[in-house]
């Protein structure tokens, strides 16, 4: 049995691993259940663990995993233990298809899967380019995506490394002009440099914050940046 705190944790990164399926940062969780410090959320973590119901992820900065959930959240499973897991695809990043001019998402094999466009590279570090042309396709689960336009970017840098983001990744982003402060998001600097970073309003300012203290979060005012889309999912090879 849990306490309310351990369940108020585990719902926590449950959902926020529904929704863009990276685990939260120790600051969100702290912030989420209102906690002082973080030593109180590393202590509800092992004990989550120690019941069965996360497992942390070697060799990967706070990667998490969610188990299991309550049975008091899945009645219908008729007391079998329910196994959440998280929208990251391991392997070979899906089939890849030859190069075209443009090419928009579209569902293939069977509607199985979904053909969304690599537009090149993103920096999650010092920026480096602005989004490229289409360089190649990949294909993804549909349930992975939701609803709207979508496409790919090769991850490079390691500015992400505390929301489980890395150097080498690839990320699937929904192509939109808008965000809620706290999303990670596609940010165009200057209409030359791109990035990917957590967004925050700050009065009249944008802020665009890294998750790694050895950068500094970037303040400019909201006419030198635009949203170019917000983050919906991640691939990663081992």
């Amino acid at each position: 049995m849990l306490t309310r705190k351990q369940h108020e944790l585990l719902m926590f990164i449950h959902e926020r691993m529904k929704e863009s399926g990276i685990p939260p940062s120790f600051d969100e969780m702290k912030d989420a259940l209102d906690l002082r410090s973080k030593s109180g959320i590393h202590r509800l973590i092992t004990a989550l663990e120690e019941r069965g119901f996360i497992r942390r992820l070697p060799n990967r900065a706070r990667a998490l995993e969610v188990i299991k959930l309550p049975d008091s959240m899945n009645p219908s499973l008729g007391g079998r233990k329910a196994r959440f897991e998280p929208s990251v695809i391991e392997g070979n990043l899906g089939k890849v298809a030859a190069p075209a001019s443009r090419v928009p998402a579209s569902v293939s094999d069977g509607g199985r899967f979904v053909t969304i466009p690599v537009m090149g590279r993103i920096a999650a570090g010092t920026p480096i380019e602005a989004i490229q042309s289409h360089s190649h396709t990949i294909t993804v689960p549909p349930e992975m995506l939701g609803p709207g336009e979508h496409y790919a970017l090769e991850v490079r840098g390691d500015s992400m490394i505390e929301a489980g983001i890395f150097d080498g990744d690839t990320v699937l982003i929904r192509k939109q002009d808008a965000a809620s402060t706290g999303e990670i998001v596609v940010a165009l600097v200057d209409d030359q440099e791109a990035t990917l970073k957590r967004l925050r309003r700050r009065g009249n300012s944008v802020a665009l914050e890294a998750a790694n203290p050895s950068y500094e979060t970037r303040i400019f005012p909201p006419d030198r940046v635009k949203v170019q889309g917000r983050l919906v999912g991640l691939l990663r090879k081992y």
